[in-house]
């Protein structure tokens, strides 16, 4: 364990040192990632498909704040759209500003969990969302995680039906019903939302109660009650959904928050202490828990007294009595009388 802590330390040392340079670089890799993902999954416009501008728009991003990230992301999405059917790019603008207002309004801060949580859809672990959000975030993460699973979904929706609304309608409606439609039918959009919200609240309400263990308690709980509403919600709306990755997602949810945990709660349970005291209007009931650090190394400075080795030097050139002498009058001169 100790090993741990001091890699654990290091690596917040390093960080700290050189976040100038790290943070930038991790903005630039998401952003990359994440227009990376959009090319590949929509393409619509070819201009657009260009590993060029993708690099210049996420090295651009570096630079910006986090909410860069998004607003390229969005840009990228409904241009794409745009290209296949300004009908659908309509319905999907509409979509997009509800909840850019709805994050604007309530979770400003949290630009990051509407861009990571289409990603995860993408590689198919999108179960490490509300757990992770409900450890780091607050009840209001909630809608953030709410929005990323919308985002996804339409996406995807437009994805699902791009040869229908490319294809000639007999009217400019017929594209944006059959987008909405879509969307407000997919029942696992419906599932996935409510359980993740569900999920992130719950997990944040134990990881925050004052109880030994409690984010290791909260994690299992978030994953454990994640995998049961999205089973009895698939199995109540018949959308399909597999137990196998809805499992192993949540198991990695349970790795990811333990590594968080390392990171931001490593406390030492078996030295807690409790403290009562009052003052002239309350009685008080403090819960202290130590963190777990590593001491400080106690470096012992060896002073090394430079008259004494001048002397030194000097009684290695002139005879005993001589330096005896000379020793005298400098450390122990005669008193004036």
């Amino acid at each position: 364990m100790t090993q741990l802590l001091e890699i654990r330390d290091n690596i917040k040392v390093f960080f700290s040192k050189y976040d100038i340079f790290i943070i930038p670089f991790f903005k630039f890799l998401l952003a990359l990632i994440a227009l990376l993902m959009i090319n590949s999954r929509l393409g619509y416009m070819q201009r657009l498909d260009n590993k060029g501008i993708v690099l210049i728009v996420s090295l651009a991003c570096s630079f910006l704040p986090t909410g860069a990230i998004l607003l390229f992301g969005s840009l990228f999405s409904m241009a794409h759209i745009f290209a296949l059917s300004p009908e659908v790019a309509l319905v999907v603008v509409v979509v997009f500003m509800l909840i850019y207002l709805l994050y604007l309004r309530f979770t400003p801060s949290e630009s990051l969990c509407i861009v990571v949580t289409p990603m995860l859809f993408v590689l198919h672990v999108p179960y490490v969302v509300p757990v992770v959000m409900g450890l780091v975030g607050g009840p209001a993460s909630a809608l953030s995680v709410v929005c990323g699973v919308i985002v996804y979904f339409t996406l995807h929706v437009v994805t699902q039906n791009a040869a229908n609304v490319s294809g000639d309608l007999s009217d400019i409606l017929g594209q944006i019903r059959l987008i909405i439609d879509s969307l407000l039918g997919n029942k696992q959009m419906m599932v996935l939302a409510a359980a993740f919200a569900i999920v992130t609240i719950a997990v944040y309400i134990i990881r925050r109660l004052p109880i030994d263990h409690c984010w290791t308690i909260a994690m299992i709980a978030g994953a454990v009650l994640n995998l049961l509403i999205v089973l009895i919600g698939g199995l109540v709306t018949k959308a399909g959904f597999s137990f196998i990755a809805i499992l192993l997602g949540s198991i990695l949810a349970v790795i990811v928050g333990k590594v968080i945990e390392f990171f931001r709660f490593c406390v030492d349970y078996t030295r807690t202490e409790r403290v009562q005291f009052e003052d002239d209007e309350y009685y008080y009931y403090v819960k202290a828990v130590p963190k777990m650090n590593i001491a400080a190394p106690d470096r012992k400075v060896k002073n090394i007294n430079r008259s004494h080795r001048n002397h030194n030097a000097i009684r290695a050139r002139q005879p005993e009595e001589e330096y005896e002498e000379e020793y005298e009058e400098e450390y122990y001169p005669e008193e004036d009388v």
